[in-house]
């Protein structure tokens, strides 16, 4: 049977109202232990940090990859409320850092973009390898989800046996939608805080590496795109933010996943627009299980709940599709439901 995630209760009924409340609530994981920080030499300019959270055994036990969204880190609150799950069901956690991010700036040259999925490849290859981990799930946010997505599109066929499922939740899967959007202006207060979090990091890389960067673009640089038109673009070999977009859209790639695939999306996210998630190359693909809520913001979902539940809904669905997964048994096939039929209806997973 394909999976079908539990019904969602929005606790709130806006788009802006579940992003901003998601995003400044604070929130605690007692039962988490303290992480083991642990670096990875992606290559032989770049090395990045991540946080792991190992059982006792941890070749025992099944490990799930996170991946954060633009300018996040490990730390981000997504990042520990899905490792707090995670860890509680039994799983290891390894919470990775894109290059730059969570205060790691002075550990590579370059800079990361929204489709370089050489990272958490690598990363996976490692855990594979050298600490002997039998089962992988990768689960990424926002910009993290569409390299989770990217990622699997671009290991097609070959995806290695260890890598069960995949997971994205909000992903940016057509970039250049997304950066429209977030140019309306109801959507201005995000943007600036993208750029402010971009702008500050590049005066950190310049500081760090006196004489690569320049910083003179910078006070002409009030958009996303303009970052990317100066900066994220050229730095990676990509004509023009337009090219930028286009090459690590995981949209170009998603028809290839040969991996069960869960896509979470809402339809009152300010600034990833749903209609990318109805494109024959999604619905086209028996591989993937796309959940389109009417409500739920953007990276929030979140939910009235009981006292022994913290309501963060898609959190707990990301674990509960991902040990779905685990038994190769279960992994869909060329002969599961077409994806159309597995696209949840929003009146499936909302209470009036």
């Amino acid at each position: 049977m394909p999976f079908q995630p539990s019904e969602y209760r929005p606790r709130f009924s806006g788009g802006h109202i579940q992003t901003l409340y998601a995003w400044a609530k604070r929130r605690r994981f007692p039962r988490l232990p303290p992480p083991e920080e642990r670096y990875f030499d992606v290559a032989d300019d770049a090395r990045v940090l991540a946080h792991c959270n190992w059982q006792a055994d941890r070749t025992a036990h099944p490990t799930i990859l996170l991946l954060h969204g633009l300018e996040g880190s490990s730390l981000a609150h997504y990042m520990c409320g899905i490792a707090d799950k995670a860890w509680a069901a039994g799983w290891n956690v390894v919470r990775l850092n894109q290059r730059n991010c969570g205060g790691t700036e002075s550990l590579s040259r370059g800079l990361y973009h929204s489709g370089l999925t050489h990272d958490p490849l690598f990363v996976m290859n490692e855990l594979i390898a050298r600490d002997g981990i039998g089962a992988i799930v990768v689960a990424g946010y926002s910009l993290g989800g569409n390299l989770t997505l990217k990622l699997a599109g671009d290991l097609g066929d070959q995806a290695p046996p260890e890598l069960k499922a995949v997971c994205a939740v909000s992903p940016t899967m057509d970039l250049a939608r997304c950066v429209d959007a977030l140019e309306r202006r109801a959507n201005y207060p995000y943007q600036w805080n993208f750029i402010r979090n971009l702008k500050a990091r590049m005066r950190r890389k310049a500081a760090a590496f006196p004489g690569t960067y320049s910083l003179e673009p910078l006070g002409r640089i009030w958009t996303v795109r303009a970052f990317d038109e100066a900066y994220t673009a050229p730095h990676h070999g990509f004509r023009d933010a337009d090219d930028y977009y286009f090459r690590a859209s995981a949209l170009r790639v998603v028809d290839r996943i040969r991996v069960p695939a869960l896509i979470v999306t809402a339809e009152d996210d300010p600034f990833v627009p749903a209609e990318p998630f109805r494109d024959p190359a999604v619905t086209g693909n028996p591989y993937l299980t796309v959940a389109i809520t009417k409500h739920g913001g953007h990276c929030a979902y979140l939910e009235a709940a009981p006292a022994d539940y913290d309501g963060y809904w898609v959190e707990r669905e990301i674990i509960r599709f991902a040990s779905t997964h685990l038994a190769a048994g279960l992994q869909a096939g060329p002969d599961a439901p077409s994806a159309s039929s597995r696209t949840q209806d929003p009146s499936l997973l909302l209470r009036a």
